[in-house]
């Protein structure tokens, strides 16, 4: 198993498959999870002639059960460190909600002055500002976060049981095909990871505001999201984001749900690819 030791002595845990000279792909995983939930994106890029990398987020899956650093500045400086160890560069950096506020700060900070990144793609991302306040009123109230902590902390197990079982993959729709396998999958991620990590994620991804993140990034970007997100609405996410970005275009798919690169692979994974060759 592979590991980056970081400026703090957190170990994060990465994947490196494919041709060392091919052009890479860095994945960022969302919360609660691991590099794992980007198994289909992985081997159907690395079929792709691709060579292609993921890591655990600090906290997350294999990676350090650390007690610091639960934050999108760490996040993206643990990006940094695993890019920077393998020499990443002409890279396309894929981030799926939390991961998607990973990207755009790592592409802001690091990717784009340290001369790494090429492209950048953001699936059901949560920048620019997922929590309601008086200048981002569309935003979801702090009381839905709050409800998250609670839930979380008084039984973790079952809270990651329902959302993998209802809004995150859209399995509560009236007619939706329930996979128990994905369901089982994502608890596995999840509860692999720390308790404290994913508690003090909440806050990360819900009250960092990214739009100077957003604004700073001028490499292509590619802003997906379902329309029936129940998770991060798309309207308080991939409408703004491309608004921010100066060289970003966008696709919204009609009813997909936030986990749709899980549930509906077979359809964003070949829009991945011509976005990447384009």
């Amino acid at each position: 198993m592979a590991y980056v030791t970081t400026k703090d002595g957190t170990e994060i845990f990465y994947k490196d498959w494919g041709r060392k000279d091919a052009q890479p792909i860095m994945f960022h995983h969302g919360w609660p999870l691991s590099a794992d939930d980007w198994d289909s994106q992985m081997l159907f890029f690395l079929q792709n002639g691709y060579r292609v990398v993921a890591h655990d987020r600090r906290g997350h899956g294999r990676s350090s059960q650390t007690d610091i650093g639960h934050d999108m500045d760490h996040y993206a400086a643990d990006a940094a460190a695993v890019a920077k160890h393998l020499d990443l560069r002409n890279a396309v950096h894929v981030g799926h909600s939390t991961g998607g506020g990973e990207v755009a700060r790592y592409v802001a900070q690091y990717g784009q002055p340290q001369g790494r990144v090429a492209k950048a793609v953001l699936v059901s991302a949560v920048p620019p500002l997922m929590i309601k306040t008086d200048g981002n009123p569309e935003g979801t109230p702090i009381e839905v976060f709050d409800g998250f902590r609670t839930a979380l902390a008084a039984n973790r197990a079952q809270f990651f049981l329902d959302v993998a079982s209802g809004p995150f993959y859209g399995f509560n729709r009236p007619g939706a095909k329930v996979s128990e396998a994905v369901i089982r999958n994502w608890w596995r991620q999840g509860m692999t990871g720390s308790a404290l990590a994913h508690y003090e994620g909440i806050k990360a991804f819900s009250e960092t505001d990214q739009s100077g993140d957003l604004k700073a990034i001028i490499v292509p970007t590619l802003v997906l999201q379902g329309d029936d997100d129940q998770v991060v609405p798309y309207k308080d996410a991939a409408l703004k984001q491309v608004e921010l970005l100066r060289n970003g275009t966008s696709k919204i798919y009609p009813g997909y749900p936030h986990g749709m690169l899980t549930t509906h692979a077979d359809v964003i994974n070949p829009d991945l690819l011509a976005f990447v060759r384009g």
